[in-house]
């Protein structure tokens, strides 16, 4: 199973359009958008997209980023309160 995670497009970092940056939760990272690049890669500023391994996979809906992003926190506040016990 893979886990793709939500990230909000926030620049694009080359020329090509082919390298941007995320922000996942406050935290900035440099992906490939070479699968999800359109004819004008700004086109993908303020979008999300679902990222794996370094790569955005596919553009998501804000609600489905947001669903997602809930998801996974409170898949970690599960995880954390089974360490407690």
């Amino acid at each position: 199973m893979c886990l793709g995670i939500p990230g909000k497009v926030i620049e694009i970092t080359d020329a090509d359009g082919l390298m941007g940056t995320v922000d996942i939760g406050g935290v900035r990272r440099e992906i490939n958008l070479a699968c999800v690049t359109e004819t004008r890669p700004e086109a993908l500023l303020n979008r999300w997209v679902l990222i794996h391994v370094g790569f955005a996979l596919c553009v998501i809906d804000e609600e489905q980023a947001r669903a997602t992003l809930d998801t996974l926190e409170a898949m970690q506040d599960l995880e954390q309160q089974g360490a407690k016990v």
